[in-house]
């Protein structure tokens, strides 16, 4: 099938298919023309790609992970580490989003909002930090 196919069917970009195949994640063989022509075992694969991007993996972690998933003697010990700690950092942004939207939060409430020049909102974001000076 041709890359139009193959974005159809999995939801992945015809850009981000070249992409892919650029970075060597997906190799599909060439017609006699020179056009990509995409086997169901690379459509598995963009498949793949796509839930794992969806999931918020890297790249790195995707190539990992599709190694992994070739590999029949792999171990499943493996996969939950890449998994388990891609799971952190996402836990981590979370915490560090909640604390900026604490933070935000007290500010807004903290600004009159009024016809008056003075702004909290304004003063905390130009405050001298001596730490980063």
């Amino acid at each position: 099938m041709n890359i139009g196919e193959a974005a159809e069917r999995t939801g992945v970009p015809p850009k981000t298919i070249r992409y892919y195949e650029d970075i060597g994640l997906v190799r599909p063989s060439r017609s006699g023309n020179g056009y990509r022509a995409f086997s169901m075992r690379d459509v598995h694969k963009l498949n793949f790609l796509g839930r794992a991007r969806a999931l918020g993996f890297s790249i790195d972690d995707c190539r990992a992970l599709l190694a992994l998933w070739n590999d029949e003697t792999r171990s499943s010990a493996e996969v939950k580490r890449l998994a388990r700690d891609h799971l952190a950092a996402i836990e981590a942004k979370i915490a560090a989003l909640r604390e900026m939207r604490d933070t935000l939060t007290g500010l807004v409430e903290s600004c009159a909002g009024d016809d008056r020049p003075d702004c909290p909102i304004l003063e905390t974001l130009s405050a001298r930090d001596d730490a980063h000076a």
